[in-house]
């Protein structure tokens, strides 16, 4: 229509689809063990494989050692397919039924007809046949679910790009510029205001400092005095932003090289510590995997110095890295002994 402009997120473009309908196919080996002492089971007594999943639902094998086969009245036990859970809808399944003998040679197989989820076989065949030995009989179940699915090549018409999600970028803005910031916290020389809600909605520490029992909501002034301020303040930029401040930018120098230098060793484990005061475990788990990358003999020892000096306890780690970490302790301080 004419004075009408277009909408400039908007793309036009042609597409193709295809409707697709096949068999998504699960499969599961159910063993009975003790087949004889089964013969004391009621005929209502089933046993059921564990579950397994074919076309987004859930099945299991069935087996009842004490039918009557409903033709003849013949004592069969019973082997079949039933669907363990389908959300109120509709199924569509194709499923074969197998009973195996012991040596993989020969097998019974039954397909799914369109009345009966299983089949019927007469006790004295079965027990005087190859399928069951040692008291054990081996039943494999094959499930095909059809389903259909929509295959679409191209964007729909007139769809609406999407931007990708800058979310930390806005609160880091939000924090840079301190704009309806409620709090000041005085780290040495250096002053950094926060919002009292974003630090109460990463920080079980704050949380509980601001709104817990004993808490304060209308406090507006922290004294910090055992964080330096760089870690502070990088600290704060992460809980606004979910990412691992950039060491070097911490440090206000360039990186240089890929590992990291003593200096920035000594940034990564102040850091790790004040994930630890303020209950940051994404903040933890990140600096400990750093240190981890970068184990040296010095750097296990000022680790374990720092971790006792503010009463840290790492994260249980892999056996591995544990093994490793001693071993480094153990050469870094062995060099500085005085063997008599």
């Amino acid at each position: 229509m004419a004075g009408l402009e277009k909408d400039p997120r908007r793309r036009s473009c042609s597409s193709k689809s295809e409707s697709v309908t096949e068999p998504v196919t699960g499969s599961s080996q159910f063993t009975v063990k003790g087949y004889s002492l089964l013969k004391a089971m009621g005929r209502d007594k089933y046993l059921y494989s564990d579950i397994f999943s074919a076309g987004g639902y859930d099945w299991k094998i069935t087996f009842n050692p004490n039918k009557c086969r409903p033709s003849d009245g013949v004592p069969s036990v019973y082997v079949g397919i039933a669907l363990a859970s389908s959300g109120g809808r509709d199924v569509r399944a194709l499923f074969e039924l197998t009973l195996l003998d012991h040596m993989g040679d020969n097998h019974f197989r039954f397909r799914s007809p369109e009345s009966e989820p299983g089949f019927f076989v007469e006790k004295a065949r079965l027990e005087s046949s190859t399928f069951l030995k040692d008291d054990c009989l081996i039943i494999r179940a094959s499930v095909g679910v059809v389903t259909t699915r929509l295959e679409v090549e191209g964007a729909k018409q007139d769809s609406i790009a999407v931007p990708s999600s800058n979310l930390g970028q806005g609160l880091k803005e939000l924090l840079e510029s301190q704009l309806g910031c409620d709090l000041v916290f005085r780290v040495g020389h250096e002053t950094f205001r926060a919002h009292k809600s974003m630090l109460a909605a990463r920080s079980p520490f704050f949380r509980a400092q601001f709104f817990g029992p004993v808490g304060d909501p209308d406090l507006s002034e922290v004294i910090v005095d055992d964080i330096h301020p760089s870690i502070f303040k990088a600290k704060l930029q992460f809980i606004y932003t979910d990412e691992l401040p950039d060491v070097h930018e911490i440090m206000g120098s360039p990186s240089t090289y890929s590992s990291m230098s003593t200096e920035a060793t000594n940034v990564m484990q102040h850091l790790l510590v004040a994930a630890d005061l303020y209950d940051l475990d994404r903040l933890k788990a990140f600096c400990e995997s750093k240190l981890c990358e970068e184990l040296t003999a010095a750097s296990v020892a000022t680790t374990l110095a720092l971790a006792d000096q503010h009463h840290y306890v790492p994260q249980p780690i892999d056996n591995n890295d544990c093994g490793v970490f001693a071993c480094l302790f153990m050469e870094h301080w062995e060099g500085h002994l005085n063997v008599a």
